[in-house]
C-alpha cells in the first residue's frame, strides 16, 4: 500500500513508538503506574507526563499552559463550551468538529466565508456581540492556510477570544500567533492516536466540561495515559528537530514532493490558493471524474475523496462548495497528502496508478 492520505492520519513515528513501550506497562514493570499516585512509580509517570508536556508546549507559543485531552474533538469541545461565549463565528471551511460544536452552542452561529482561493478575508468583519472566533490554521481538505493572526486581532477588538485549531499545521508550521486558545491532535504529527492538547492562554479562564477527579489543573477529570502523553511528546520533539525551519529536514522533503505531484498533476485544476498552503496537502479536480470509481480502481494507493471524518456521508464537501464549487464540480476532487515516509518513487507509482484509472474513464490523463 502507497499511503497519500496524510490529513486523516500520518504513520506513527518509531521514535514516538519506542517512547512509549516503557510505559504500556506490565507485571514485571511498574510502568503501568498512575501518574496521580503519590507513589514513587507514580511520580515517575507522572514526570514523564511533564517532559511530554513540556515538549508538546515548545510547538506552541509561549505565555500558555497545555491541557492533555482525548484528542482535537475533545479539545475543540473544551474551548467551545468551556469559553462560556454564546455568540460565535466561525470559518465556513471550519472541520466538523468546529462547526458542529459552535452550531449546537450558537444555533445562530455567525459563518465567516472565504473567497475561491480558500481564505478567509484578514480584514473580515467580526459580528459585534461575538463571544468567540474560531479559524482553523491550516484546512484539512485543501491545505490552505488562514491568516490567522490578522484574524485574530480584529478578535480582540470586538471583545472576542479566539480559538485556533491548528490540527493539521502543528509540527509542521510556526505555531499560529495571536490566539486565546489552540487545538492539536497526536496523530496528524506522526504520534499516537487517542491524545490531544488544548493550549489556553495565561488569563483565559475556561469551566471545566469533565468533572470527577480534577485532573489537568480541574479542566479535564480523567487518568491521563503515561504511554499516549509519552507518544505524543516524542513526537512533538521530532517535530521541532524536522519540521518547523524552512528548507531543512520534513519541510524541504515535503516541498520537493509537492513539486513533483504539481508536476505529474499539471493538467488539473488546484483546489484552494496554490501560495498560503501546507505543500502536503493536494487537492486537484478533473471535470467528470468519477472520483470514486478512482478510489474503487487504486486500491493499492491510500488517497481520499475529502475528509476522513465525513467519509461515508454522501454529503458534498462543505469546504469545496465555501469556494463556490458546485456539487458536481467538488465530486470529482481527489486529496493527495504526503510527508515524512513518503519516497519520492513511491509518489511516481501512484500518480501512475491514479492515471490509468483516470484513463480507464476515457479522460485524458
Amino acid at each position: 500500500m502507497i499511503y497519500l492520505d496524510y490529513q486523516a492520519t500520518t504513520p506513527l513515528a518509531p521514535e514516538a513508538r519506542e517512547a512509549m513501550l516503557p510505559w504500556l506497562g506490565g507485571p514485571e514493570t511498574d510502568g503501568f503506574a498512575n501518574p496521580h499516585s503519590p507513589n514513587r512509580a507514580g511520580r515517575a509517570a507522572a514526570a514523564a507526563i511533564e517532559l511530554a508536556r513540556e515538549a508538546v508546549a515548545a510547538l506552541l507559543p509561549p505565555g500558555g499552559r497545555v491541557i492533555f485531552t482525548s484528542g482535537a474533538t475533545e479539545a475543540i469541545n473544551l474551548a467551545l463550551r468551556g469559553s462560556g461565549a454564546r455568540r460565535l463565528a466561525v470559518s465556513a471551511i471550519e472541520h466538523a468538529a468546529v462547526l458542529d460544536t459552535a452550531r449546537a452552542i450558537d444555533p445562530d452561529c455567525a459563518v465567516l466565508p472565504v473567497g475561491p482561493d480558500g481564505l478567509v478575508d484578514p480584514d473580515v468583519a467580526i459580528p459585534a456581540g461575538t463571544g468567540l472566533v474560531a479559524v482553523m490554521q491550516v484546512n484539512n481538505e485543501i491545505g490552505t492556510v488562514q491568516p490567522v493572526a490578522q484574524i485574530g486581532a480584529r478578535a480582540r477588538a470586538a471583545g472576542a477570544l479566539m480559538l485556533c485549531d491548528a490540527v493539521q499545521g502543528a509540527g509542521k508550521l510556526a505555531a499560529p500567533e495571536g490566539c486565546d486558545l489552540i487545538t492539536v491532535s497526536a496523530h496528524k504529527l506522526y504520534g499516537p492516536k487517542g491524545i490531544g492538547a488544548l493550549w489556553v492562554r495565561d488569563g483565559v479562564a475556561l469551566a471545566p466540561q469533565m468533572t470527577g477527579g480534577g485532573q489537568e489543573a480541574g479542566l479535564r477529570s480523567g487518568t491521563l495515559s503515561p504511554a499516549l502523553i509519552a507518544g505524543f511528546g516524542a513526537a512533538a520533539q521530532l517535530c521541532t528537530r524536522l519540521c518547523t525551519k524552512p528548507g531543512t529536514g520534513d519541510a524541504a522533503h515535503v516541498e520537493r514532493l509537492w513539486t513533483r505531484a504539481r508536476a505529474g498533476f499539471a493538467g488539473w485544476t488546484l483546489n484552494g490558493s496554490a501560495d498560503a498552503r501546507w505543500r502536503g496537502n493536494l487537492n486537484v479536480r478533473m471535470d467528470g471524474l468519477d472520483v470514486a470509481r478512482v478510489l474503487s480502481d487504486c486500491r493499492g494507493v491510500a488517497i481520499s475523496a475529502g475528509s476522513a471524518c465525513a467519509s461515508g456521508s454522501g454529503r458534498t464537501s462543505h469546504v469545496l462548495r465555501a469556494i463556490g464549487l458546485c456539487d458536481r464540480d467538488a465530486k470529482t476532487a481527489l486529496r493527495i497528502g504526503f510527508g515524512r515516509y513518503t519516497g519520492e518513487e513511491e509518489l511516481d507509482r501512484a500518480i501512475a496508478a491514479i492515471f490509468a484509472a483516470v484513463r480507464a474513464q476515457g479522460l485524458p490523463a
